[in-house]
């Protein structure tokens, strides 16, 4: 009987659990996922992807301690304000789009940080064929808010770099008068908006 009703007990408590989860989807239209590397060893070339998705889950409404996101990215939506660059980019040169279409994220721990509303974020990154596990810093908003359509909002700012080459992107060029046309090190500056699901 005691046994009988720690099983019930227990399966209650992971119910509670369940239902205490919160999902959040990532609205990509109010959000911006951004890089940049250094150009020439002088100046930065920024861009950006303009098609991914993705899906939070947290413990509760504005505590992100551990959440477990997923997030998926269209290489070939790359956008550097230059159809020539792009072209190379989405190549073998570089991301070879045609063999390796996404670039994927899943979080292994999100902790809070040393700054109150920042968090250590860290993850699996999948790009190029080739995973590594990479360390963010997400500051978060200060509130959820509640747009004109009744949807609860809130965002984060991702901020780090990943080394292009861990991943297997070794394009580079020499300059004559020494070092080389690209960084290895890609500077992350991303807003994430997601909304509350219902």
């Amino acid at each position: 009987m005691k046994t009988k009703m720690k099983t019930l007990l227990a399966v209650a408590l992971l119910s509670l659990g369940a239902k205490a989860q919160t999902t959040w989807n990532v609205d990509a239209s109010h959000s911006k996922l951004g890089f940049s590397v250094t150009h020439m060893m002088v100046s930065e070339t920024e861009g950006r992807f303009k098609i991914y998705e993705g899906k939070l889950s947290s413990k509760s409404d504005l505590d992100f301690t551990d959440a477990a996101i997923d997030f998926s990215v269209d290489v070939n939506s790359i956008n550097t304000d230059n159809d020539q660059r792009d072209a190379h980019l989405k190549g073998a040169d570089f991301f070879d789009a045609a063999t390796f279409p996404k670039i994927t994220f899943k979080s292994v721990s999100m902790k809070p940080g040393k700054v109150k509303g920042t968090y250590i974020l860290v993850g699996d990154l999948t790009m190029h064929g080739v995973t590594k596990r990479v360390t963010f810093t997400a500051i978060a908003a200060k509130n959820i808010v509640k747009d004109p359509y009744g949807m609860q909002r809130f965002a984060f700012k991702v901020i780090g770099k990943v080394n292009r080459i861990d991943f297997g992107l070794k394009y580079n060029a020499a300059l004559e008068a020494g070092g080389v046309a690209l960084s290895e090190d890609v500077k992350i500056d991303c807003t994430i908006e997601i909304t509350k699901a219902k």
